[in-house]
Protein backbone atom coordinates (compact mmCIF):
# COMPACT_ATOMS: atom_id res chain seq x y z
CA UNK A 1 0.00 0.00 0.00
CA UNK A 2 1.23 3.47 -0.86
CA UNK A 3 2.08 5.79 1.98
CA UNK A 4 1.88 9.56 1.82
CA UNK A 5 3.83 12.14 3.80
CA UNK A 6 1.60 15.07 4.81
CA UNK A 7 3.77 18.15 5.33
CA UNK A 8 3.43 21.46 7.15
CA UNK A 9 6.02 24.13 6.26
CA UNK A 10 7.25 26.67 8.80
CA UNK A 11 9.44 29.63 7.91
CA UNK A 12 11.37 32.25 9.83
CA UNK A 13 13.83 32.39 12.70
CA UNK A 14 11.51 30.33 14.95
CA UNK A 15 10.59 27.74 12.31
CA UNK A 16 12.30 24.84 14.07
CA UNK A 17 10.58 25.40 17.42
CA UNK A 18 7.24 26.01 15.73
CA UNK A 19 7.51 22.76 13.74
CA UNK A 20 8.46 20.83 16.89
CA UNK A 21 5.43 22.27 18.67
CA UNK A 22 3.20 21.40 15.69
CA UNK A 23 4.42 17.80 15.85
CA UNK A 24 3.17 17.64 19.46
CA UNK A 25 -0.30 18.59 18.21
CA UNK A 26 -0.10 16.00 15.42
CA UNK A 27 0.67 13.30 17.99
CA UNK A 28 -2.22 14.51 20.16
CA UNK A 29 -4.57 14.27 17.17
CA UNK A 30 -3.36 10.73 16.42
CA UNK A 31 -4.02 9.70 20.01
CA UNK A 32 -7.44 11.39 20.26
CA UNK A 33 -8.61 9.88 16.97
CA UNK A 34 -7.07 6.49 17.85
CA UNK A 35 -5.24 6.33 14.51
CA UNK A 36 -2.70 3.72 13.55
CA UNK A 37 0.00 6.25 12.62
CA UNK A 38 3.52 5.74 13.93
CA UNK A 39 5.64 8.00 11.74
CA UNK A 40 5.80 11.70 12.57
CA UNK A 41 8.70 14.09 12.71
CA UNK A 42 10.41 17.36 11.95
CA UNK A 43 13.10 18.06 9.40
CA UNK A 44 15.13 21.27 9.19
CA UNK A 45 15.54 22.30 5.57
CA UNK A 46 17.51 25.51 6.21
CA UNK A 47 18.07 28.09 8.94
CA UNK A 48 14.64 29.54 8.23
CA UNK A 49 12.62 26.55 6.97
CA UNK A 50 11.55 23.49 8.95
CA UNK A 51 8.80 20.98 8.22
CA UNK A 52 6.59 18.91 10.47
CA UNK A 53 5.10 15.77 8.95
CA UNK A 54 3.17 12.58 9.45
CA UNK A 55 2.93 9.52 7.24
CA UNK A 56 -0.44 7.94 6.41
CA UNK A 57 -1.68 5.14 4.21
CA UNK A 58 -3.11 6.46 0.97
CA UNK A 59 -6.52 4.96 1.78
CA UNK A 60 -6.69 6.92 5.07
CA UNK A 61 -5.41 10.22 3.70
CA UNK A 62 -8.56 12.16 2.76
CA UNK A 63 -10.24 12.54 6.18
CA UNK A 64 -6.90 13.30 7.83
CA UNK A 65 -6.00 15.82 5.14
CA UNK A 66 -9.39 17.50 5.44
CA UNK A 67 -9.15 17.70 9.24
CA UNK A 68 -5.52 18.84 9.53
CA UNK A 69 -5.05 20.84 6.30
CA UNK A 70 -1.38 20.13 5.50
CA UNK A 71 0.42 22.56 3.22
CA UNK A 72 1.47 19.81 0.84
CA UNK A 73 2.09 16.08 0.50
CA UNK A 74 4.36 13.64 -1.27
CA UNK A 75 4.88 9.92 -1.66
CA UNK A 76 6.73 8.35 1.25
CA UNK A 77 9.38 5.70 0.58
Amino acid sequence: MKQLKLIWDFYGPNAEKTAQHHEIHLKEYIKIENLDITITGCTTISDVHTIAFLVVNESDMKPIRDALKPHRGQLYN
